[in-house]
Order: structure tokens, then sequence, then C-alpha cells
């Protein structure tokens, strides 16, 4: 528990249980002091001071990490482990490095060390300075500060930026200045807009036709109309599926008349059973349309199910969802790996990466071939993911419903 906190001090009245450094950087910070001790008796007693909770609250400044450690007298020894601080030069540097990495920055977020910053802001050998008010004068480290290497061990496993405190910035000033400089490097990256001229040019202003112009088009109807009511004549085809072919054909002709391209071209036999039965919501289905359902789901080898969940990513986006749905990819670095950090600095918590898709708990956001982002949502503890609000091609919107 952090009992006081400024962004350039820091006290921990607790620390994270255990003795040993789970994470790569902890153990790394461990093995800086180790590596200097002659003394392994002197290691395990410093090991054993931390197990038994001998280290009082511990405070973290810019160059060092304090905290009084009780040994075999009544009063505490005042033990300290001394890190040099970057100078602003170098801290240029790094922040810049990790600025136009955005793996590094989500790593950060994260509040986990980067590979790529291991050589520069962990200690090296003998970089890291033990000093304690104890008696014993022999080559550092006594047992004192090796309990406090241990117990500062745990807390850099929870925070790394209790390291870069150490090094001489706050979080709240390096995560300022990391978001400048990252929506600096996102400005760099957009094309430059194609200069915007007025006017016409002098060909096109002369030149003459005799052609009037063309009247406009009429314009095109709100929606396909209903088809007529066919009689359920035994000799005649089935009424239910002669509505279905005048229904679709209506909306077919529509999409036609506005857009000029058919909706049906190019789509599998599967892709045009998902899009018949997009026209009818699974929550309260008519006898008719759990027909068409059992019907379309035989015809294509599928389960009612599956064509259900596919309907629902059709409504949702048409064939690029279902795409979505049905098709993991591998994006390209950019748009997905910035996704992450924004998600973070907006406590929407920790996403899970998984080729084309993010995962936290019960939300999911998969990235479309065509650049959007598509929600969906599962039970507790299941992996049964359905389509579930707009897409947009910001993540932060698209997990809004």
């Amino acid at each position: 528990m952090i009992i006081a906190r400024d962004d350039r001090r820091r006290t921990f009245e607790t620390v994270p249980a255990g003795v040993e450094a789970a994470s790569w950087w902890g153990r790394a910070w461990v093995s800086a002091l180790e590596q200097v001790s002659r003394d392994p008796a002197r290691l395990a007693r410093g090991r054993a001071y931390a197990a038994e909770g001998h280290v009082d609250a511990v405070t973290v400044t810019p160059g060092r990490i304090v905290a009084y450690v009780r040994g075999s007298r009544a009063r505490p020894y005042r033990t300290e482990l001394a890190l040099s601080p970057f100078p602003d030069a170098e801290w240029s540097e790094l922040l810049e490095a990790v600025a136009a990495d955005p793996a590094a920055l989500a790593g950060l977020l994260e509040r986990e060390v980067p590979q790529s910053l291991a050589g520069t802001v962990l200690p090296g050998a003998g970089e890291l300075v033990p000093r304690c008010s104890c008696p014993d004068t022999a080559r550092p480290p006594c047992k004192h500060a090796a309990a406090l290497c241990y117990r500062a061990a745990r807390l850099l496993d929870e925070d790394p930026f209790v390291l870069l405190l150490l090094r001489g910035r706050g979080e709240r000033e390096l995560l300022d200045e990391l978001t400048r400089r990252s929506a600096a490097h996102a400005a760099r990256e957009q094309p430059d807009a194609a200069p915007d001229f007025p006017g016409v040019p002098a060909r096109a202003a002369l030149a003459r036709t005799s052609l009037p112009p063309l009247p406009a088009p009429p314009a095109a109807p709100a929606a396909a109309g209903l088809p007529p009511a066919y009689p359920a004549d035994p000799a005649a085809p089935d009424p239910l599926a002669l509505d279905q072919l005048a229904t679709d054909a209506a909306a077919r002709a529509l999409a036609l008349l506005t857009t000029a391209e058919d909706p049906i071209a190019g789509l599998t036999l599967w892709q045009d059973a998902v899009r018949l039965a997009s026209a009818h919501h699974t929550a309260g289905l008519t006898g008719a349309a759990r027909t068409l359902y059992r019907d379309l789901a035989r015809v294509t080898g599928r389960t009612t199910t599956d064509l259900a969940r596919a309907a629902a990513a059709w409504r949702q986006g048409g064939l690029p969802a279902l795409v979505a749905l049905e098709e993991p990819w591998d994006p390209p670095a950019g748009p997905f790996d910035r996704a992450r950090p924004a998600l973070l600095a907006a406590s929407r918590g920790p996403f899970r990466p998984d080729r084309n898709r993010l995962t936290a708990h019960t939300r999911q956001l998969r990235l479309g071939r065509d650049g959007l982002w598509y929600a969906y949502e599962s039970r507790p503890d299941t992996e049964d993911w359905w389509p579930t609000g707009t897409p947009s091609a910001d993540p932060l919107t698209a997990l809004r419903r």
C-alpha cells in the first residue's frame, strides 16, 4: 500500500508478498547487487530478513531507495540503495525511443519494462550502491542492504515506474511527455493533404457543347415495397418461398438503384445465406423465419446457431463484418499497436492481443481488413463471442453500445 506519494517521492507501507522477484526486470535488479557480493551467507541472511518482514516502509526518490531494517538490535538501521539518475539529454533520447515504438509504449502502460529498454534503465553490475548505518564495515552489501534489495525487487515486479523514478522522473511527468511525443509521431505518420486549388482548368471552362443537361433522376424510394400475398394453393409453389424471393428481389433492385452495385455479386453460398437470414432478427422469430433459418442452415451445412451469429455480424456491418467474424489475420503495425495504449489510457482495462483481436474478460475487439473495429461480447468464462454495437475506426467508439 502506498502511504505517501508525489510525482518524485513515493513511500510504500507494505510490499507485495514473497521474496523472490517474479519479473525478469525484478530478477535483473537483484542480480545487479548479488554480482558484487562475495559473501553468499550475507545474501541468505538478507533474503531471510526480507521474508520475515524486517524491512519497514520503503521510500523511493530520484537516485535513492531508503528503508529502516530491523536487525538483532532494538534500534533499526537506516539502509539505502543508490542508483545514478539520468541527465536530461539521456531522458530525452529514452522517451523519444519509447514514443516511436508502439510495442514499448504499450508495455510500459501495462506496467512492464520493455525489453528494448533493458540495457538502459536497469542497473548494471556495481552500479547499484548499498549503504547502511549498521556496524558491519566489511565489503558491502550487508544483510540489511540485501534485505532491502529483495523487497525492492517485489515493488519493481508490481510497478516498473519505481525504477524510472530512481532514474529521475516521476510517473505523471513521464506519461504526460510520452503522450505528447506519441501524438507528434502519429501526426508525422499522416500523409500530407493534397493542395486545394480553387477554380477549374481553363480548358474545361472554355469547352462548348450542344447537348442540354440531363434532367435530374427521380428520387429513389425509401424502402423496397411489400410483395403481393400468394394463395396457399397445393398446386402452386410454396407461398412462403415466393414471398422470400419477391422480397429479396425488391431489396436487390433498390440497392442497384441507389448504389449501382449488386449486393450479392461475388458472394459465396454461405455468405448469401447469411445475407438472407440477416433480414430476420433471431429474437421473436416468426414461424416462417424459423423455417427460413432451418432451411438455410441445412443447405449450407451449418447449424442454426452458426447462422444466427453470422447474421448478427452481417447486420453489424455487412460482408466486411462477416469476414471479421470468421477470418483471423495478422494486421500490420500501426492502428492495431496504438489501440492497446489508447484503451489503457481510457481505463478500459488491459486487452490481450491475439492476431487481429484484443480481448478483455467479456469484451473483444476485432480489427477488420477494412480498417474498422468490430466489438464482440461473451458470457463470463466462455468463448461464445457475438457481435455487438456499430463498427468504428476508433476502438473506444466501437466499444460503446
